[in-house]
């Protein structure tokens, strides 16, 4: 069950800056992507949950950020797991979200810098964010079958290089906001 997505490999922090964020969607690709997002929504908490599930047994260490599933190790009891559903699903509304703002490049560009700020509290590193969108292609294609193309690959896998960027830059601005904050913004106990 091979599905290795290598174009979504993380960047250190360094490497991302905000100008590395534009990637470009043909009108072609967002027109594929759309279209295939109607096929994927009717089975879209079944594929938070594959999704989820392959980022666990591909990348254990990931576990450590859900201290619900950190040491949880039988497949099955993560199929049926409510939180993880739950997570899923909120992963999977990001993700739709995202491709109806595809023809509004700032709002997207909001909620994924948010959502990558709201990724740091809990220790998420931006490294993580391309494992899920290399394990959301991986659950797609099966749902997909005939239409899932190299075309179409390659549209799902420019937009969550994009997606990743941006998540990744509002991570890095809170991580910096972080370090410049007195104990008492950061919450710590003196």
């Amino acid at each position: 069950m091979g599905c290795a997505i290598s174009v979504l490999a993380p960047k250190t922090a360094g490497e991302c800056k905000t100008e590395d964020a534009v990637v470009h969607l043909s009108k072609e690709q967002i027109e594929m992507i759309k279209e295939s997002w109607k096929v994927i929504e009717e089975d879209i908490a079944k594929v938070g949950i594959i999704m989820f599930v392959r980022l666990f047994e591909t990348h254990p260490e990931c576990k450590d950020v859900f201290f619900l599933f950190r040491d949880v190790e039988d497949r099955d009891r993560l199929r049926i797991s409510r939180e993880l559903r739950a997570h899923g699903l909120r992963v999977m509304s990001f993700i739709e979200k995202s491709v109806a703002r595809l023809e509004q490049l700032e709002r997207l560009e909001v909620l994924a810098v948010e959502l990558g700020r709201s990724h740091y509290p809990y220790n998420a590193p931006p490294k993580y964010y391309s494992y899920v969108g290399a394990e959301f292609i991986c659950a797609v294609q099966p749902i997909l079958k005939e239409r899932w193309t190299p075309e179409l690959e390659e549209a799902w896998k420019t937009l969550f290089l994009y997606l990743t960027r941006l998540m990744n830059r509002g991570y890095q601005e809170r991580n910096r906001h972080q370090v410049g904050a007195s104990p008492k913004e950061r919450n710590i106990a003196l």
